[in-house]
């Protein structure tokens, strides 16, 4: 049995997934052999991951390139060749915009010899935020903090999202017909549908605008006129799979959420834990993911079934999370405080949840830990954890009795990561 602490323990096997899926060991077994590239490579990019996947193409590509990549504020990584532009995740402002028309200038400037390398990972969708014509940065704002607020999940979100944009849906792959294309997908997203990375700007998008017409109205999201008229009128239809400007494209994805928990659940094995991955690609609300993930470690701690202890177990995906109060709150630690109020306190049971772009929400934390004493530790403090998750408030909550997981800048994204450990 291990002697690290069960604390311990789970930081490494989150480092773990995070190390995983790291663009420098992802990105270049994917490069396309330099004599197949005819006329020029030109490098295009979005999202928390980019800028470190247009490093590995520059540590790893011997002959000319030229390139955009716009990534999340504090996530530019150094570039000699390829251009790194730094713009605001999740809510889009003016810089990710800029950086659209730029790139999508750059796109149609093409010839069919020159050959397009496109990285894409999570966050690619705030970070690309060019409307359609006829609608403003401002209604994408306005849109994109309904949707957050709305308890969508991501799919459902960049549905919406490919019906507002001159660029995602597959529009950004159209405009560079008649060059090839090669898109390196980092997958953030549940089941790792291409068209949902980044809302898919080099993917055919199948669904239409009144798929997106209703989202909206299931959530009840209100819409500013001119964004209600472009779903209306059709106007924001994506560009389909068998359109012929994608013929001459190919699609890798490079790293995944699998491949995370598989690392995590070899450091675990290593420190005598018996590894069990549920899913990778869990989704729901939050609170209600860890009132279900609470009552499976209850069971395996108390009842030994369906797992024998020690064990860890893993999960990921992406859940959800409905605003009701004004607290600072992310979806992994929204997950953890309903996880631990259910856990009860358990002497065998612990976790940690955190998100691998180690952004929570709008903090720059990752997630949290649950311990045993988390819950007589807060009462201690006079915090009451329920009404904790009733505002929302899951980092405030975690801050205060110092169990946030704050990991910096990860320069990757392989979506959330949530370990249960029970003890022998």
């Amino acid at each position: 049995m291990s002697t690290m602490t069960e604390r311990a323990l789970m930081r490494a096997m989150f480092d773990a997934a995070i190390a995983s899926a790291q663009p420098a060991l992802c990105v270049p077994p994917h490069l396309p052999r330099p004599e197949d590239v005819k006329g020029r490579l030109v490098v295009l990019g979005a999202g928390k991951a980019s800028a470190a996947m247009a490093r590995a193409v520059e540590d790893h590509w011997p002959g000319a390139l030229t390139g955009l990549v716009v990534t999340r504020y504090g996530y530019s990584v150094p570039c000699e060749r390829i251009e790194i532009v730094e713009a605001a995740h999740p809510v889009p402002d003016a810089a990710g915009l800029a950086a659209a028309e730029r790139m999508l200038a750059l796109a149609q400037s093409l010839a069919a010899d020159d050959v397009v390398l496109c990285l894409i990972s999570g966050g690619g969708s705030s970070l690309l935020p060019l409307p359609l014509p006829g609608l403003t940065l401002e209604d994408k704002q306005q849109v994109s903090r309904a949707l957050l607020a709305s308890g969508a999940s991501i799919s459902e979100m960049n549905t919406v999202r490919r019906h507002l944009s001159a660029i995602k849906g597959g529009r950004l792959a159209a405009a560079c017909h008649p060059a090839r294309v090669i898109t390196l997908l980092l997958s953030d997203v549940p089941g790792d549908a291409p068209r949902d990375i980044a809302s898919g700007p080099t993917v055919g998008d199948a669904s239409t605008c009144q798929d997106a017409q209703g989202i909206v109205q299931r959530y009840g999201i209100e819409l500013p006129a001119q964004v209600r008229q472009v779903l209306e009128s059709g106007a924001g239809e994506s560009v389909k799979p068998e359109d012929p400007r994608l013929a001459n494209i190919t699609t890798h994805i490079v790293a995944a959420p699998q491949q995370a928990l598989q690392a995590a659940a070899t450091v675990a094995s290593q420190h005598g834990y018996t590894p069990h991955i549920l899913s990778d690609a869990i989704e729901g609300e939050a609170r209600d993911v860890g009132k279900v993930l609470a009552a499976l470690a209850l069971q395996v701690a108390e009842r030994g079934e369906p797992f024998k202890t020690p064990c860890a177990i893993l999960s990921g995906g992406e859940t959800t999370v409905t605003l009701r109060g004004k607290g600072r709150g992310g979806r992994n630690v929204e997950c953890l405080l309903s996880f631990a109020i259910a856990a009860r306190g358990h002497a065998r049971i612990h976790a940690l949840m955190g998100d691998t772009d180690g952004v929570d929400g709008m903090e720059e934390i990752a997630g949290a830990v649950a311990s045993p004493d988390t819950l007589a530790r807060a009462f201690a403090q006079g915090i009451h954890p329920q009404r904790s998750l009733d505002a929302n408030d899951g980092h405030g909550f975690f801050e205060a009795l110092g169990d946030s997981v704050i990991t910096g800048p990860t320069l990757t994204n392989v979506n959330d990561f949530r370990v249960v450990l029970i003890t022998a």
